[in-house]
């Protein structure tokens, strides 16, 4: 499948503001930067004939605001907004923003909020994901879309479960039993009492330990002949 890559833009009157996220854009493998603004003005006008996805948006600029821009604009992309105070927060979602992100920017929020813009671009562009390929969840009083390809495991927490992601942890109200029940059981194996693995993810293991990428889980002794059929299954697949 041919992947997803992101065209967007930069409206900051800071000029180091803008070199760190022109920084952090070049660095992501599905971000391409089409225009860089100083302004909201520049930015209304450069938007009028550039087509973008995702834009990095300042606030408080000289004359025109974020928000004005957005106000003026036709074809409004999807909006990750950039700015060195909390007091716009409730405001800024009110014009759907993807994420609000606080001056400087901390590279893991960056990560995130890009994550999370390009899973909205694929779901309004129906590129590759079927109905079975995502569970939703519960987590901090908001249903999530989690996608099985990106669940590593699964981690018992007394009366909650904890969900590691490629991405993110997500912390939810359910017993180990009870989400086990939501995982196709040919992609997911409980290799614990305390854990689920997604068997795409293990790269390793011996009589005691099953790796992931930087992860090291417990393997119990009565589920090792469980997860080589498992394995074997996934392969002949």
């Amino acid at each position: 499948m041919e992947k997803t890559i992101l065209k967007c833009a930069i409206v900051d009157d800071s000029t180091l503001q803008r070199l760190s996220i022109v920084k952090l854009i070049q660095m992501h493998p599905s971000l391409e930067l089409v225009g860089e603004y100083k302004n909201a003005i520049e930015a209304k006008m450069g938007l009028a004939s550039t087509e973008i996805d995702l834009i990095f948006l300042d606030i408080e600029m000289p004359i025109l605001s974020g928000f004005d821009l957005l106000d003026d604009i036709q074809r409004k992309p999807q909006v990750i907004f950039v700015t060195g105070k909390t007091k716009y927060a409730f405001k800024a979602f009110d014009y759907d923003a993807v994420d609000y992100l606080r001056k400087p920017i901390a590279k893991d929020r960056f990560l995130n909020a890009v994550h999370k813009a390009i899973t909205n671009y694929k779901l309004k562009n129906e590129e590759g994901f079927d109905d079975e390929d995502f569970i939703f969840v519960k987590s901090n009083l908001k249903k999530r879309k989690v996608f099985l390809n990106e669940l590593r495991y699964i981690e018992a927490l007394g009366d909650y479960v904890k969900l590691v992601t490629e991405h993110e942890s997500l912390v939810v109200l359910s017993t180990m039993k009870a989400f086990q029940a939501l995982l196709p059981n040919e992609r997911f194996l409980r290799i614990h009492k305390s854990y689920i693995v997604n068997l795409d993810k293990v790269q390793r293991y011996n009589s005691k330990t099953i790796e992931l990428d930087k992860d090291q889980l417990p393997l119990s002794r009565n589920r090792k002949s469980d997860l080589v059929e498992a394995l074997a299954a996934t392969q002949n697949a």
